[in-house]
């Protein structure tokens, strides 16, 4: 390991032992809580790392959830389920996407600094149960209770809500229409792009144990709109959305290189944690610059390439976030990673599962296993949170890398902000001529439209929103069947009442 020469071994930060854990009882309701599947993920991790390692553990981080929201805070609980009496007990700000790999990323800077020797990270997600309770005590159907939804719903009202824009599912598509546009993509070639990829993530997860669903599926069941395949957001359909609705654990031990070899751990089942980067987006996102690259996802991805002096040809395995197509796909060309390379190791967020915050662990579990059985010596983690917001990435490897023992600042928030152009003023109450700079459609459960959203630039380049009617079939045609390219097409904004419509402009 000659990456060592000048590094303390009691400073390298090392990985000795994951664990994962599904729980589907026959009846959804009679499912684990999320404190009972964290300490069954961690006690998986501690027989995968040779046992006894969780009494002493230093930390606990865990992953915020939201299936029971009245149980948090955590970490404490999760600690005295595992018998730790840890100095440091916390959990993540959020439950945000970026969670698990900002957390190992602490963990690995506080070994690298000498403030601790053995740290677990940890979380889980039961909305698969929380929703079948929540809807027996209501008596509602399932789908109208799941914990993700009503946390949304529960938001205060505003001017985004007003124009449907709630949920990431709502945003997310408003990046992947405007990227395609970029791209010079048709519809069918971005959708095409979408079904490659998500084919290939429904046949790594068809391969993973761990992951929730296990049937490969073709490029064209995937963004064929249909009875089992309904339309969400447009141009997503189910199967290239997060599937939320799973219980769900997952962990990992990280410690340093010295105790790992003091307690006995084979240097085949140790894998040590690269530098990682972390930048992210204004939180309100209708405050950024653009829709069709993010400046912190770049920065983010590219620093962590850097410091760990990979790049794509010498990257083995990547798991880049798939919680919507159009995550991946922009980090893929970030990184130059080809279509045809699997961009998973453990299934993707539609058929690894997506258990909110913490798909990540998962994915960290998942990378440890690939590197310990020789799928390649070298992975990449990239981890995506909120609206398109929040970004870390890491890199894990079989051995040593640059910086090996040393503490590093991961933030690199500056150079993000430096490369982010100039963010258009809004105008709330615009009326007159417009041109889109991104859109989507909105659907029913019945796969029937519902309307949609503009997000519109003015002749003076203010940014501003305008509904598209349920019942203007017409322009919801044309927004979604591929004829003409809507963005950059121009149009007319009127104002009904509180709310903006958008009209084509005449022929």
């Amino acid at each position: 390991m000659d990456g060592l020469v000048n590094a303390d071994p009691e400073r390298v930060a090392v990985i000795v032992g994951v664990g994962q854990v599904n729980d589907r009882p026959h009846d959804p309701a009679d499912g684990r809580e999320p404190l009972a599947l964290m300490q069954a993920a961690l006690d998986e991790a501690d027989r995968d790392a040779g046992g006894g390692w969780l009494r002493d553990a230093d930390s606990v981080a865990v992953v915020q959830q939201i299936s029971f929201r009245a149980h948090n805070p955590l970490a404490r609980k999760v600690a005295a389920a595992i018998g730790a009496h840890p100095a440091l007990a916390y959990e993540s700000v959020g439950p945000n996407g970026d969670s698990p790999v900002l957390l190992l990323n602490e963990a690995a800077n506080r070994i690298a600094r000498g403030e601790g020797r053995i740290a677990v990270v940890v979380g889980a997600e039961t909305l698969r149960t929380a929703s079948a309770r929540a809807a027996a005590a209501a008596r509602t159907d399932v789908a109208s209770q799941n914990p993700l939804r009503t946390l949304t719903d529960a938001a205060k009202p505003g001017y985004r809500r007003q124009y449907g824009l709630s949920a990431p599912v709502d945003v997310y598509p408003l990046y992947e229409n405007a990227a395609r546009a970029a791209w010079g993509q048709t519809l069918a070639e971005g959708q095409r792009e979408t079904g490659e990829l998500w084919s290939r993530f429904a046949a790594v997860a068809a391969r993973t144990p761990a992951a929730w669903l296990h049937a490969r599926r073709t490029p064209e069941e995937i963004v064929t709109p249909g009875a089992d395949n309904r339309p969400i957001a447009f141009p997503y359909t189910k199967l290239t959305v997060a599937n939320s609705s799973v219980n769900q654990g997952a962990g990992f031990i990280v410690t340093s290189l010295a105790e790992a070899r003091r307690r006995g751990v084979a240097d085949a089942r140790i894998v040590f944690v690269g530098r990682g980067a972390s930048a992210h987006e204004p939180e309100d996102f209708l405050a950024r610059d653009r829709y069709d690259a993010s400046p912190s996802m770049t920065a983010c991805l590219q620093h962590a390439l850097a410091w760990n002096a990979v790049d794509a040809g010498t990257l083995d395995l990547v798991e880049l976030y798939s919680c919507f197509p159009c995550v991946p796909k922009m980090a893929r060309r970030v990184i130059g990673w080809p279509l045809d390379g699997a961009a998973t190791v453990f299934g993707g967020l539609t058929f690894g599962g997506g258990p909110i915050g913490n798909y990540m662990s998962h994915a960290v579990a998942a990378m440890v296993d690939s590197l310990r059985g020789g799928e390649g010596t070298t992975g990449l983690l990239y981890a995506n949170g909120g609206y398109a917001t929040h970004n870390h990435a890491i890199v894990l490897a079989t051995h040593p890398l640059p910086g090996a023992g040393a503490p590093h600042d991961f933030n690199v928030q500056a150079a993000a902000d430096a490369a982010r152009g100039v963010v258009p003023a809004l105008d709330k109450d615009y009326a007159g001529a417009a041109t889109i700079e991104t859109y989507t459609v909105f659907y029913a459960r019945g796969g029937s439209a519902k309307g949609g959203v503009v997000v519109a630039r003015t002749p003076a380049g203010q940014r501003t929103l305008a509904s598209v009617p349920a019942d203007d079939l017409a322009l919801i045609a044309w927004l979604t069947d591929g004829v003409v390219e809507p963005v950059g097409q121009p149009g007319e904004i009127a104002r009904a009442g509180d709310v903006s419509v958008w009209r084509r402009a005449p022929a």
